[in-house]
């Protein structure tokens, strides 16, 4: 496949080195084409070593760090689980060096039976406890229902606040100082902020305006809570692959040997809330398709050619054949009303009140929090600047 210099196959400015092109949010390209997504990916690949030796030393250091802490009491970590690839192997690498994780699940109700069974599985051959926070289901499904109102991208982000609070909770409840998460900027890329902007106020905010229901059992992440659980509890997150070595497709292929795990198809695709999401609602309504993070982040580590990332990513992304009616359903939305929502004006984060511009007030102390992992490095780089990203 031949590409026009320095575009992509629909005539747009294309980075160099991966597939973002100049629709992504806050992109910019320097002298030789390359964009300042892949100039961070560089970025973080120096500061933290990852992949070499030295990569690995430290990340040794901070479990003998754990191990340390952890002495006399029953869990030195926690590990979100959700029946993926990246926090089961995560789950799984904590027992193989050592250490005596506490697994947690936050449970929106719209788990996958694949997620489920993985979870079980994982969790009784590791013989890990597990700890789990469900929401009622009325509630949550009233809060997707209000972000679809709103209009805009993030409609599945009230799970990753939902996780974060559930895990810091967990954590403080079993004196725990350690939260292990298994992101991987080298197999999953930093998603551009227009994508994938959240935080408590964003979620209030909009389910205040559009909600009908209270937020009772919904775990929600004040600013207050937030602080709390960072600079007065001092409860660490720790991203162990920022530092190793780490292919997705060796994960899955270990964990089902070892597990009997299952692979459910597709990034993000083991909950049916994530996966209408990434695979039908922010494709079609906006235009979004976020495969194009792990394609890129495949192109940079060389396991795929630029052009058959392009490919991939020219064809539409895979949505469950019943995906679309599930969704339509659970949340009671006719034909009518689901295709008025769909193609109403776009809104973002910017439209509703959050926590941004405070985050930028006080991007030095969260620069600092960031170097003592108390907040993980993309998050300072994501929320604390202005328009970088």
């Amino acid at each position: 496949m031949k590409l026009p210099e320095g575009r992509d196959l629909s005539g747009r400015k294309i980075c160099s080195r991966c597939i973002y092109d100049e629709t992504v949010s806050h992109i910019h390209f320097d002298e030789e084409g390359v964009c300042n997504y892949c100039r961070l990916i560089e970025s973080l690949e120096k500061q933290y070593a990852t992949g070499t030796e030295e990569g690995k030393r430290r990340f040794e250091a901070i479990v003998a760090e754990i191990k340390r802490d952890g002495d006399g009491k029953k869990y030195d970590c926690a590990v979100g689980v959700s029946g993926g690839t990246d926090s089961s192997y995560m789950l799984y690498m904590a027992v193989q060096y050592g250490l005596r994780p506490l697994a947690v699940h936050y449970d929106n109700t719209w788990n996958s039976a694949i997620s489920t069974e993985n979870i079980r599985k994982i969790t009784k051959a590791l013989h890990v406890d597990l700890y789990t926070h469900v929401v009622d289901n009325q509630e949550i499904d009233d809060i997707f229902l209000s972000f679809f109102k709103a209009g805009v991208p993030e409609l599945d982000g009230s799970t990753d606040i939902a996780l974060a609070e559930v895990l810091y909770r967990a954590a403080d409840k079993y004196r725990i100082r350690y939260v292990l998460e298994g992101h991987s900027f080298r197999a999953e890329g930093v998603s551009p902020l227009g994508m994938a902007y959240v935080d408590g106020q964003y979620i209030a905010s909009i389910h205040k305006r559009f909600g009908r229901l209270p937020m009772g059992t919904f775990p929600n992440m004040t600013f207050t809570s937030f602080m709390k659980w960072t600079l007065l509890k001092r409860i660490r997150k720790i991203r162990p692959l920022w530092y190793l070595s780490y292919s997705k497709e060796e994960a899955r292929e270990e964990l089902a040997k070892r597990f009997g795990w299952i692979y459910y198809g597709g990034h993000h695709l083991e909950n049916r809330m994530t996966a209408f999401h990434h695979s039908y609602y922010n494709p079609v309504r906006f235009g979004l398709d976020q495969r194009n993070n792990s394609l890129s982040a495949s192109v940079r580590s060389g396991k795929i050619p630029r052009e058959e990332a392009i490919r991939q990513y020219a064809e539409p992304p895979y949505c469950e054949s019943e995906l679309l009616e599930y969704f339509q359903k659970r949340l009671n939305l006719g034909d009518a009303e689901f295709n008025a929502l769909m193609t109403a004006p776009h809104r973002f984060y910017t439209d509703y009140p959050t926590y941004k511009r405070r985050f930028e007030r006080l991007k030095p102390l969260f620069w600092f929090m960031a170097k003592a992992q108390l907040v993980p490095m993309s998050f300072y780089v994501k929320f604390c600047s202005k328009n970088e990203i």
